[in-house]
C-alpha cells in the first residue's frame, strides 16, 4: 500500500501526488488537450474533417496607430479651398474629442482626409462613436452648403490585404481581352465590389482604375445664344427629365394595381429630347444646344499592369478581424460570383469572360511565415529529441520527454486562443526561442526520477520514490520558470508600436513555459510510474503491444516516407518482440544499440527535413554535416562532463586566475555594446593617439541602433513622385514606362502600379504619387508554406528534366529550381535592379519600401518613408523653402543615401486663377454667386442628376465642350447671362492669370507642415543615421550656413522614434526585472550571497550574447566552406544592429541564464546542510562532489537550449529576418553560460573558505 499523504506538503507536492494517484484523470485531460490544441492550432491542418477554430493569423502584428478617418469630398475644389473651408474647421472641432493624441490633416484637390490618432488605451469602436458624435453636433455653417463629412471605414491601411484586377480571359484562363476600361469599371463598381463587400470580415471593397461611365452634355455657347438659353435652364431641364413617381394604388375588379409613372433616363435620346423652353411655340431641346454622349468622368487615379491600363480593386479587412479568415471568405465569394460575371464573344470566336485576377494576396506571406515557424519548430523538436536521447541514454525516458514537448506546444496554442493572442511571426517566435527551455523542465524532473529509481531498493514504494524525486526538484523548476517569466515583464510594460509588436511574443513564451511546467510536474511523474515501474507481465505485454505498433509504423513509414526508415523501425520492433530470447550478454548491449538506432533514425529524419547544405548536396552530405555539427557539440558536452571534476578542481585552486576569464568576457561585451572609446573614456588623451588604440577602437565601435530588422515580404512597393505640374496623362505614361521596365527584370513575377488614389478614404494620394507593387519570384520555386519544391534532375547532364510541354517535373528526390540569376544573391540585389530600371526623367527616386512596412510607417508618422523631417511653419512658401534647403544638406551626410532624399514640392502646382472684378459684374447686375455658378458648370461641369438603371447608377454632367475650355483664351469666352438678357464673355468680368499653388496641404494639430524624406545607406543603423543628421543640421545652424526663418521648426520622425521610446522604457524596466529576479532567488535560497551567486550567471550570459552579436559583424567569422557551402551564408551571418528584437532576445536569455545557477546552488546548499567541513580541502571536495552530481542535468539543459536554436539560426524562410535576431543573444549567452557551472561553485567555495578561515581566526 502506498504511503500516506503528508500534512506539510506544498501545493506543488499536493498536485504531484494527486496526478500520481489519478492517472486516468491525467490521461483523459491529455487527450482533451491534444484534441483541443489540434483544433485551435494556427497552422493549416486538416485531420479527417475535425472541426477547426484556429487562432487568428496574420503575418505580423498590427502595430499601426489607433486612428479614425474623417473623409470629406468637395469635388472640383482646390487644396487651398478645401483646407480653409473644410479641413481646418473640422480639425479644430475634432481636437476636443476625448483621448485624441494628435490629428493629421490632408487637403487635396476635391477632398479632405483627417486622421485622428487616439491613445492606444482608447477602444477602437468607442473612438468611432465619439467622432460620429462630434460630426453630428457641428454648428450650422461649419462646412460649406451641401458638403458632408463622413467617418471612414472601420479599418486601417494595414487592412489592405487583397488587391486584384478585372481581366477578360478565355476558358483556359489565358488573357483574351475584348473589354473596354469603362465596361470593366462598371462591372467592378456594380457587381464585384458589392459582392466582395458582403464577405464576412470585409470593411471596404474599393475600386481603382479605368473610367467611370457618365452621361455628358457638352453645351455649345453659340447655340445657347441663338436660342436664348442659359446654363441654369439646361441644368433644370435635365434635372426635371429624370424622375419616377408613384400614385399609390387603384382597385379594379377586386384586384389591387400599383400605379407607377416611368420617367427615369434610360438612354441618350431621353436626354436629347428633354425640353428646355419653348420659343414662339417651338420647343428647344437639349440636342439643339448641346451634344449628348457617354464619356469618362473626371478621375484622380489610374491602375496599370505590366504597362497596360487596368481596372481593379482592393479589399480591406475590418479592424480586429482575422485577416486569413477574411481573405478565405473573399476567395469563396469570388468563386461564387465568377461564373456569373459578364462574358462576350470576340470576332475570332473566342469567349472572353471577366475574371478576377489577384496581384497582391497576403495569404501567401501569412502561410510562408507560418511555414518558416512550423519548419523551425519541427527541426527544433527533432534536435531536442536527439539531445535528450544522447544525454539521458534511456530510451523510454527520452521518448517520454520528447513526446510531451508537442503537447506543451499544443497547450500554448490553447492559451493563445483563450487569451485572445493572435498568431504571427513575432508571437510564434516566442515558442521557437522557448523550445530548449521547455524541454529543460522535463529533463530535470525525469533525470531526478531516474536517479532516485536507480538508488531505490527493490522493496521501496516506487510511487513514493517518484513523488520524492519530483517533489525534490519541483521548487527549483518553479523558481527557474518564475525567473524566466519575470524576465519578460519589461515586454509587458512596452507601449506604442514596440508593445503591440512584442507583447504577443511575451504572452506566447509565458504560455509555453507554463505549459512545460504543467507537463513536467503533472504528466511526467504518472507517466514515469507507468513506464518505469511495471511488473514483469505488464512489461512483457507492453513490449508486445509496442512491437506491434512499431511494425505498423514501419509499414507506413516504408510506403509513405522511405523504405530505409521502415527498415530501422522494423528492426526496433523485432528487438522488442524477441528481447526475451536474446542472450543476456547480448541483451545488455541492446539498450545502447537501441539508443544509437533511435538517434540515427531521428538524425536521418532531421537531415532530410532540414537539409542545411541544400538538397543539391545530397542526403549523405547533409546527414554527415548534421551528425558532425550536433554530434560534435554533444561530444564537447560529454568531454566537459567527464573532465568537469578536474577542471573545477583547478579553478578552485586558482580562483583569481579563473575568475579573470569571466571578468574579461564582461569587459569585452561592454566594448561591443558601447564601443571601446566609451568604455575607456577615462584614459588620458595622450594614450589614444597610438595605432593600437585606433585599431582596437575600430574593431569595437559600438553597436548600431534600429527599431526592428525589416521583414522580407516578398514584394516591394516602389513609391516615387512625379513633378507637381504633371497631368494624369503624363503620370500614367511615366507609370507605364516604369512598369514595363520592371517587368523586363527576370526575377520579377508581376508588376501593378497605381497613380493617384483608390476610391477610399484610406488612400489620400495626389495623381503625382506613384505606388507600384512589385512581386518578385522566390529564389527557389516553393509551395504555399514557403518550402522548396524539388524537381527531377539529371546528374549526368547537370540539367533539370522537363516534360513534353517544357514544364519541370516534380520529384521528391530531385533538386529545387533556382529562379534568380547567378549575380542576384538577395532581395537587395533585386531592389538595385528595380532602382536602375525606374530612373525616368521627371520622377524622384524612391526609398526602399515594402507593402506592409509602408502602411505601418504611414500609419505611425504620416510619411511614406522610414525616416524623415517634419517642417512646421507659418505659411506654405516658407515651409517649401526650408524643406528644399534641408534636402540639400541631408544629401551631404555620409550615411544618407543621396538619391533617396526628397522634400515635398509643396508650392509647385500650376493654377489658373479667375479673379472676378466686382465693379464689372455690378455694372451688368450680376452677383458673385451667379458668376461662380457659370464658371463651375461651364469649366468643371456639374453633376445634374443620376440615372437609375437597375442596380447601376450613372451621373449626368453638364459643361462646355472640351475645345471651348482647354485654353486660357477660350475660358475668357465663356458667356455669363445677365438679368436683362444679354450674355457677357467672362474676360470682361474677371482677370484670368497663371499662378503657382499647393498640390496638397498637410497639417498636424492645425499647424502647416511639410516632409523631407530620406533613407539610409546599406549597413547603417536607422538611429545612428538620424543622430548623424541631427548633429549635421545643428552644426550648420551653429555655423550660420543654415538659417531657420522665424516661426519655423523641424523635427525628425519615423520608425526610429519607436526605438528611442523603447530604449527609454527598457532603461527603467530591465533593472526592475533583474531586481525582481533577484528577489525570487532570495525567496528560494533565503540568502543574499547565494542569490548573488546565481545572479552572476546572468551577467556572464549577457556578455556572451553581446560577443555573439559582435562575431556576426566580423567578416572572418564562419568564413569557410563545408562541402562547398559557405557557413556565413548558411547561418546568415551579417551585421546585427541593436534593436528591440535583440533586447527581447536578451530578456529571454536573462530568465534562462539563471536556471543552471539555481540547480547548482540548490544542490550545493543541500550538500552543506548539516555538514561542516573541517578544512579548505574538504570544502573544495564537497563542492566538487556537489558539482559532479548536478553537472549532468545542467549540461543537458544548456545543450538543449543551444542546439535547439541552431535550426532557427539557419532559417531562411519568410519571417526569419525577425526570428533569427531574437535567437542570437540566447545562443551566444548560453554558449558562454557554461562558465556559470564553474563560476557558481568557485564563488560558493570561496565564501565557505572565507567563513572557515574566519571561524579559525576567531
Amino acid at each position: 500500500m502506498d504511503g500516506p499523504i503528508g500534512h506539510n506538503q506544498s501545493p506543488t507536492d499536493k498536485v504531484i501526488r494527486f496526478c500520481l494517484e489519478n492517472k486516468l484523470v491525467v490521461g483523459l485531460l491529455v487527450i482533451v488537450f491534444v484534441g483541443w490544441g489540434l483544433m485551435v492550432a494556427p497552422f493549416d491542418w486538416d485531420f479527417w474533417g475535425m472541426p477547426r477554430d484556429p487562432v487568428p493569423v496574420d503575418a505580423i502584428p498590427d502595430i499601426g496607430e489607433n486612428q479614425q478617418i474623417v473623409f470629406t469630398e468637395w469635388m472640383g475644389r482646390s487644396p487651398q479651398d478645401v483646407e480653409d473651408q473644410i479641413t481646418y474647421p473640422l480639425t479644430v472641432s475634432l481636437l476636443g474629442v476625448p483621448g485624441v493624441k494628435t490629428i493629421r490633416s490632408y487637403s487635396f484637390f476635391g477632398f479632405s482626409s483627417i486622421y485622428i490618432i487616439f491613445n492606444d488605451d482608447v477602444d477602437f469602436y468607442w473612438s468611432r462613436s465619439r467622432v460620429l458624435e462630434k460630426l453630428n453636433s457641428l454648428p450650422a455653417g461649419t462646412l460649406p452648403e451641401g458638403v458632408r463629412a463622413a467617418l471612414g471605414p472601420d479599418a486601417t491601411g494595414l487592412g489592405q490585404v487583397f488587391w486584384y484586377t478585372l481581366e477578360g480571359r478565355d476558358e483556359n484562363g489565358e488573357p483574351a481581352g475584348g473589354w473596354d476600361l469603362d465596361e470593366l469599371r462598371t462591372v467592378q463598381d456594380w457587381q464585384v465590389r458589392y459582392a466582395l463587400l458582403s464577405a464576412e470580415g470585409v470593411s471596404e471593397a474599393a475600386s481603382v482604375g479605368g473610367f467611370v461611365k457618365e452621361y455628358q452634355i457638352d453645351v455649345d455657347p453659340d447655340a445657347m445664344r441663338a436660342y436664348d438659353v442659359g446654363l441654369d435652364e439646361i441644368f433644370m431641364a435635365v434635372k426635371m427629365s429624370n424622375i419616377d413617381v408613384g400614385a399609390r394604388t387603384i382597385e379594379i375588379n377586386r384586384a389591387e394595381y400599383v400605379i407607377r409613372s416611368l420617367g427615369f433616363i434610360e438612354d441618350l435620346s431621353d436626354i436629347e429630347r428633354s425640353v428646355i423652353k419653348v420659343n414662339d411655340n417651338v420647343p428647344v431641346y437639349i440636342k439643339d444646344v448641346a451634344k449628348v454622349s457617354f464619356g469618362p468622368a473626371l478621375r484622380r487615379g489610374a491602375l496599370d499592369k505590366g504597362g497596360a491600363e487596368a481596372v481593379g480593386g482592393v479589399v480591406v479587412v475590418r479592424y480586429g478581424y482575422n485577416p486569413l479568415d477574411a481573405i478565405k471568405n473573399v476567395k469563396a465569394k469570388i468563386e461564387e460570383i465568377s461564373p456569373g460575371l459578364p462574358k462576350k464573344t470576340l470576332p475570332d470566336g473566342t469567349i472572353s469572360q471577366v475574371t478576377i485576377v489577384p496581384f497582391y494576396d497576403r495569404t501567401g506571406l501569412i502561410y510562408e511565415t507560418l511555414g518558416t515557424l512550423k519548419t523551425a519548430l519541427s527541426e527544433e523538436i527533432l534536435v531536442t529529441i536527439i539531445v535528450v536521447i544522447v544525454l539521458v541514454m534511456h530510451l523510454r525516458s527520452s521518448v517520454l520527454i520528447s513526446g510531451l514537448l508537442p503537447l506543451a506546444v499544443l497547450m500554448c496554442f490553447i492559451a493563445m486562443k483563450v487569451g485572445g493572442v493572435d498568431a504571427n511571426i513575432v508571437a510564434l517566435s516566442g515558442i521557437a526561442i522557448a523550445i530548449g527551455t521547455m524541454v529543460d523542465m522535463g529533463i530535470i524532473v525525469c533525470e531526478n526520477i531516474l536517479k532516485h529509481l536507480d538508488e531505490a531498493g527493490p522493496d521501496d514504494n516506487k510511487r513514493e520514490v517518484i513523488f520524492k524525486a519530483a517533489s525534490e526538484v519541483g521548487g527549483a523548476v518553479l523558481t527557474a520558470v518564475s525567473t524566466t517569466v519575470v524576465s519578460f515583464l519589461p515586454v509587458f510594460t512596452m507601449t506604442g508600436a514596440e508593445g503591440k509588436l512584442f507583447k504577443p511574443l511575451a504572452f506566447t513564451k509565458t504560455f509555453a513555459l507554463l505549459a512545460s511546467v504543467i507537463v513536467a510536474l503533472t504528466i511526467i511523474p504518472p507517466a514515469a510510474h507507468i513506464l518505469f515501474t511495471r511488473k514483469a507481465a505488464a512489461r512483457k505485454l507492453g513490449r508486445y503491444l509496442l512491437g506491434g505498433l512499431l511494425i505498423a509504423a514501419a509499414v507506413i513509414a516504408a510506403f509513405w516516407l522511405a523504405w530505409w526508415i521502415g527498415v530501422i523501425i522494423g528492426a526496433l520492433a523485432l528487438y522488442h518482440l524477441t528481447r526475451d530470447y536474446i542472450p543476456k550478454r547480448v541483451n545488455s548491449l541492446l539498450p545502447l544499440i537501441a539508443n544509437a538506432v533511435a538517434v540515427l533514425l531521428v538524425g536521418v529524419i532531421l537531415a532530410d527535413h532540414w537539409l542545411p547544405l541544400g538538397s543539391d548536396k545530397g542526403m549523405a552530405r547533409n546527414l554527415v554535416f548534421v551528425a558532425v555539427l550536433i554530434g560534435g557539440l554533444l561530444l564537447f558536452f560529454k568531454i566537459f562532463q567527464k573532465l568537469y571534476p578536474a577542471i573545477l578542481g583547478w579553478c578552485l585552486r586558482h580562483k583569481i586566475a579563473f575568475l579573470s576569464i569571466p571578468c574579461m568576457v564582461i569587459v569585452l561585451a561592454s566594448m561591443v555594446w558601447f564601443g571601446f572609446g566609451k568604455v575607456f573614456f577615462f584614459v588620458p588623451e595622450k594614450f589614444k593617439s597610438n595605432t593600437v588604440w585606433s585599431a582596437v577602437a575600430h574593431s569595437f565601435p559600438g553597436l548600431g541602433k534600429e527599431f526592428m530588422p525589416p521583414l522580407d515580404e516578398g514584394s516591394f512597393l516602389y513609391m516615387p513622385t512625379t513633378m507637381p505640374h504633371a497631368s494624369i496623362g503624363e503620370c500614367l505614361d511615366i507609370l507605364q514606362k516604369q512598369d514595363m521596365a520592371f517587368q523586363s527584370i527576370p526575377e520579377i513575377d508581376s508588376v501593378v502600379g497605381k497613380i493617384g488614389r483608390v476610391e477610399s478614404p484610406l488612400d489620400p494620394a495626389p495623381i503625382s504619387m506613384v505606388e507600384t507593387i512589385i512581386n518578385y519570384k522566390p529564389e527557389y520555386i516553393s509551395d504555399k508554406d514557403g518550402h522548396r519544391v524539388r524537381f527531377r534532375y539529371d546528374r549526368r547532364t547537370g540539367t533539370f528534366v522537363r516534360d513534353k510541354d517544357g514544364e519541370l517535373i516534380p520529384d521528391n528526390h530531385g533538386r529545387p529550381f533556382r529562379q534568380w540569376r547567378d549575380h542576384i544573391k538577395d532581395p537587395d540585389d533585386i531592389w538595385d535592379e528595380i532602382v536602375k530600371a525606374g530612373r525616368i526623367p521627371g520622377t524622384t527616386s524612391a526609398p526602399k519600401l515594402q507593402p506592409i512596412a509602408t502602411r505601418i510607417i504611414m500609419l505611425q508618422s504620416g510619411m511614406r518613408a522610414p525616416m524623415g523631417v517634419k517642417v512646421k511653419g507659418p505659411d506654405l512658401d516658407t515651409i517649401d523653402k526650408v524643406g528644399l534647403e534641408i534636402e540639400r544638406l541631408l544629401k551631404e551626410v555620409p550615411s544618407v543615401e543621396p538619391t533617396a532624399v526628397i522634400a515635398d514640392r509643396i508650392v509647385g502646382k500650376p493654377y489658373i486663377e479667375i479673379d472676378i472684378d466686382r465693379d464689372a459684374i455690378a455694372r451688368y447686375g450680376i452677383n458673385i454667386r451667379q458668376t461662380q455658378n457659370v464658371i463651375e458648370v461651364a469649366i468643371g461641369g456639374r453633376r445634374v442628376t443620376t440615372t437609375v438603371e437597375g442596380r447601376e447608377r450613372f451621373g449626368v454632367r453638364v459643361r462646355y465642350a472640351r475645345e471651348l475650355r482647354d485654353q486660357i483664351e477660350t475660358l475668357g469666352k465663356i458667356l455669363v447671362p445677365t438679368a436683362a438678357g444679354p450674355q457677357i464673355p467672362l474676360i470682361q468680368l474677371a482677370e484670368i492669370r497663371y499662378v503657382r499653388g499647393p498640390q496638397a496641404i498637410k497639417s498636424e494639430d492645425t499647424f502647416l507642415i511639410g516632409y523631407v524624406l530620406f533613407d539610409k545607406k546599406p549597413d547603417h543603423a536607422e538611429v545612428d543615421v538620424v543622430e548623424a543628421c541631427q548633429q549635421y543640421l545643428k552644426a550648420k545652424i551653429d555655423s550660420g550656413e543654415f538659417v531657420i526663418p522665424e516661426g519655423v521648426s523641424y523635427t525628425f520622425a519615423g520608425s526610429y522614434e519607436n526605438q528611442i521610446r523603447a530604449a527609454k522604457t527598457l532603461l527603467v524596466v530591465i533593472p526592475l526585472a533583474l531586481f525582481i529576479i533577484f528577489i525570487i532567488l532570495y525567496f528560494q535560497f533565503k540568502s543574499t550571497v547565494t542569490s548573488l551567486l546565481v545572479f552572476s550567471g546572468i551577467i556572464v550570459a549577457w556578455s556572451g550574447g553581446f560577443l555573439m552579436i559582435w562575431l556576426y559583424g566580423q567578416d572572418w567569422f564562419l568564413d569557410f566552406d563545408v562541402f562547398g557551402v559557405n557557413m556565413r551564408e548558411l547561418f546568415g551571418v551579417h551585421t546585427i544592429n541593436l534593436s528591440v528584437a535583440i533586447w527581447v532576445g536578451f530578456l529571454a536569455l536573462f530568465g534562462i541564464a539563471s536556471d543552471d545557477g539555481v540547480v547548482m546552488c540548490t544542490y550545493l546548499k543541500q550538500s552543506f546542510q548539516g555538514k561542516t567541513p573541517a578544512s579548505i580541502d574538504e570544502t573544495r571536495q564537497m563542492v566538487i562532489d556537489a558539482g559532479k552530481r548536478r553537472i549532468r542535468p545542467c549540461l543537458m539543459t544548456t545543450a538543449t537550449t543551444i542546439l535547439a536554436l541552431i535550426p532557427v539560426l539557419t532559417s531562411t524562410g519568410r519571417g526569419a529576418d525577425i526570428m533569427v535576431p531574437m535567437a542570437i543573444p540566447s545562443f551566444g549567452g548560453m554558449t558562454i553560460e557554461i562558465l556559470t557551472m564553474l563560476v557558481v561553485p568557485v564563488l560558493y567555495s570561496a565564501i565557505k573558505e572565507f567563513g572557515l578561515k574566519s571561524d579559525k581566526s576567531g
